[in-house]
């Protein structure tokens, strides 16, 4: 990852918060000032922060292990599957499925299902299939690909967990929890690809 630096936070407007009648107690020590309304982000903590989350990750990535990238909004479904794909990284920015970690072996077995299929694809059993069979079997493995395609080669469960807004994933974040995975947060709504 590229060295982040003030100008770059600044140049993406990381520093704006939520409008003061909005804000959470928890955030004050965060809060640099407030202007006009919106309370403004203390960038020097963020970047504290930020390499804080960088450095653990790095040190998961360098042991083998893997994180799991989770981005359903619209705003970050493209960016966190073009960037996390080059790293060799798990994500999920489809919808997430209830029990994903904590039911595992349940998860485990539909992307067995996918590999099933495309073993039957490259076996020649697809071919004594009759055409409803094609067209069943078809669009369960686009629907499986949907879902667990990008986390197909996870064996295991991930060693951290990197969610993008945790009020939407407030299910993936529990899982977590409840595994006691580590788990990185970023609840902003803005989210540049050229942050990294």
């Amino acid at each position: 990852m590229s060295k982040v630096t003030f100008e770059r936070l600044l140049e993406a407007g990381v520093h704006f918060g939520h409008l003061k009648r909005k804000w959470n107690p928890a955030m004050a020590p965060y809060i640099f000032e407030e202007k006009k309304g919106i309370h403004i982000i203390d960038l020097n903590k963020t970047i504290v922060h930020l390499e804080q989350a960088a450095a653990a990750m790095k040190q998961i990535a360098r042991s083998g292990k893997k994180v799991l990238f989770v981005a359903t909004k619209k705003q970050a479904k493209e960016i966190v599957a073009q960037r996390v794909a080059q790293v060799n990284m798990p994500f999920v920015t489809e919808r997430w499925s209830g029990g994903m970690l904590t039911n595992f072996q349940t998860t485990r077995k539909s992307i067995r299902k996918m590999s099933l299929i495309d073993k039957m694809k490259s076996d020649g059993t697809w071919d004594t299939l009759n055409k409803r069979e094609k067209l069943f079997k078809s669009r369960q493995r686009d629907k499986l690909e949907k879902t667990f395609g990008s986390i197909s080669d996870m064996t295991r469960q991930p060693a951290a967990i990197f969610i993008v807004d945790i009020l939407k994933e407030h299910i993936a974040l529990a899982e977590a929890k409840r595994l006691n995975i580590p788990t990185f947060r970023n609840c902003r709504y803005k989210l540049k690809s050229e942050i990294g």
